[in-house]
């Protein structure tokens, strides 16, 4: 089995090496990068591995910035030293993540998943397809109740999910705020993070829905929605900021 490898740090690297050779010698480290711009690189010169271990946050951006500057099925494998990614990765052909520092047992897991994965579908030509196939759907639709009726949302005209009085609202006009039967975590888990970014505790919003951002303490942004009149809380959370700067800016 080829391997790539990428990541930024020299000694996480080299432990991974270490690690996958003793899990299985017969695993091949065709080559080991650190950065955005040298993996798209050698990717368009060379033949895909059979597996990538790839860290998020490399030297030059997040990982993720690979798969849109070139078409990549290659099932892989996450390290990173963060857990704030693990939505987004496994939209993208992801077999498993693993936290830094990797642990043996979590490795020798995770191979052994890739193992199954592939014996069980070795007769599917694209194997990366066949990964994400088996990821997780977002949610297209919410059904929302209007007094005696219901109707159903299409996730696209939503523009805010927030937590109000321990209730879940999703915000689809001006003053027209609709419960919903899901905490806000498990709508975060079932909504496209291309469009959607939690801020903070209290609220979801919708990259059209935003129609200002001002900068506030210490670095911090406080952001507008115009169907959200009146709202004080839509300040992006400390430590969400760096995500969300990247995630406004991709």
């Amino acid at each position: 089995m080829k391997v790539l490898i990428i990541e930024d740090e020299k000694h996480a690297s080299d432990r991974l090496v270490r690690l996958l050779r003793e899990a299985d010698p017969s695993i091949e480290v065709c080559n080991v990068l650190g950065s955005v711009e040298s993996s798209v690189n050698w990717f368009l010169t060379n033949p895909r591995p059979d597996l990538i271990f790839m860290d998020i946050q490399l030297e030059d951006g997040l990982c993720f910035e690979i798969y849109d500057a070139i078409a990549l099925d290659t099932p892989v494998i996450f390290t990173t030293a963060y857990n704030e990614y693990t939505l987004k990765a496994f939209k993208v052909n992801s077999v498993d993540y693993l936290l830094k520092p990797v642990a043996t047992d979590d490795l020798s897991h995770s191979l052994e998943k890739f193992s199954n994965l592939h014996r069980t579908f070795v007769n599917v030509d694209n194997i990366g397809e066949m990964v994400q196939q088996m990821m997780p759907k977002t949610k297209e639709r919410f059904l929302i109740r209007i007094g005696e009726h219901i109707r159903s949302v299409p996730v696209s005209s939503i523009h805010c999910f927030f937590i109000e009085d321990k209730c879940v609202f999703a915000n689809v006009a001006v003053n027209k705020n609709y419960p919903l039967d899901y905490s806000l975590e498990r709508i975060e888990s079932m909504i496209n993070a291309a469009v959607f970014f939690r801020i903070n505790r209290n609220y979801i919003v919708h990259f059209d829905a935003i129609t200002d951002m001002v900068i506030y303490s210490s670095n911090r942004l406080k952001i507008s929605v115009d169907t959200l009149p009146g709202k004080e809380q839509l300040i992006v959370s400390r430590e969400r900021i760096a995500a969300f700067r990247r995630w406004i800016d991709r």
